[in-house]
């Protein structure tokens, strides 16, 4: 995003947020409201990557026009159904849903929310849907209302793609392998890149050139395809993949530099600083322990797979242990290792 326009936004969000009647829960439907009211959805990606102009002056003075008690009011109702739909979604076993529900309303299933079985309605659409496709034909038979599936999928996909989701750890509040395998899982199927020196903040123009300028060959060298292919997206080197969880702050889903224990080391800064290390062929079978050989490290998922930040062209993949020539493993230093199994399902 543009410095400019990133400005204008934010202090439309912090003045959103600072408001006692406006709530964290409505935060992004309220920002994916923003960006569609100012922007073409299908331009919110060249916003996000900062190609757009967008006269922020303008922005600005339309929303101080606009911004109201009326308004307030309107997303104070917002938040109140959301807290509904996510607590009914949660006691169906629903919670990893409660993003689709928020695309759903911002695309106009909020209309109906006054109607007295609304959130009932609608946790049974999730629970009887087979695919995405299937739930927008639900919901709109259920409602009466004209969703277009294309829109949905493709608002989806643009949040989904950079959204942290934390509703299938074991437990947020502490480091631990199991939820670094759910971490390592969720950038795998968000399809996250590869850049030299990044640990899983989204990639704006202003990084890629801070980036491009600290490392002009990892970094400099592939910028074209960097730019063509990561741009507006999540991105991760090898030791940034685990970094970027250690770094995380669950409650905000804020990546927030050097925190939680977690030093900034690279791979064999790691593998040094482990107390608990063998060789490969002593690996044990233990989800969420790193696998290392000089310059690479990953993160063994178990079965004898391994997620890792492999290449520029490449970005986050999964390989069998056999891929790669590791040489060891370790137990990563500042994560608490527990016995139980990854969850699969998020």
């Amino acid at each position: 995003m543009s410095a400019a326009v990133g400005a204008a936004l934010k202090k439309i969000a912090i003045s959103i947020v600072s408001n006692p009647k406006v709530l964290k829960k409505i935060l992004i439907w309220v920002l994916v409201l923003l960006f569609a009211f100012f922007t073409p959805l299908l331009a919110i990606y060249t916003v996000l990557t900062g190609e757009l102009q967008v006269d922020t002056d303008r922005l600005l003075e339309i929303y101080e026009e606009s911004i109201n008690d009326e308004l307030i009011e309107e997303f104070q109702k917002m938040n109140d159904t959301m807290e509904e739909i996510e607590d009914a979604l949660d006691d169906a076993d629903l919670k990893g849903n409660y993003r689709e529900a928020q695309v759903l309303c911002a695309l106009g299933l909020f209309e109906f929310s006054d109607e007295s079985d609304f959130t009932s309605s609608l946790v049974y659409c999730f629970e009887n849907s087979e695919d995405d496709k299937d739930l927008v034909e639900s919901i709109n038979d259920t409602f009466g209302c004209d969703i277009s599936y294309d829109e949905f999928k493709k608002l989806a996909n643009s949040i989904q793609s950079t959204y942290i989701n934390t509703a299938g750890y074991t437990d947020p509040t502490k480091k631990n392998n199991i939820d670094l395998c759910i971490w390592a899982e969720d950038a795998l199927a968000n399809g996250w890149g590869y850049v030299y020196g990044t640990f899983g903040t989204i990639l704006s123009n202003s990084i890629l050139d801070y980036k491009t300028e600290q490392y002009p060959i990892e970094v400099g060298a592939n910028r074209d395809f960097i730019r063509a292919n990561w741009l507006g997206g999540r991105t991760a080197d090898c030791v940034g993949l685990i970094k970027g969880y250690s770094w995380l702050n669950a409650e905000t889903g804020q990546i927030n530099y050097a925190t939680n224990g977690m030093p900034d080391l690279g791979a064999n800064g790691m593998f040094n600083s482990a107390t608990e290390k063998g060789t490969i062929d002593t690996l044990p079978e233990i989800p969420g322990i790193a696998v290392w050989h000089d310059g690479h490290i990953g993160i063994y998922v178990g079965d004898g797979y391994v997620i890792q930040a492999y290449s520029t062209k490449k970005g986050v993949i999964k390989t069998p242990l056999s891929y790669n020539n590791w040489t060891h493993w370790l137990k990563i230093p500042y994560i608490e290792y527990v016995a139980e199994e990854p969850t699969e399902e998020k």
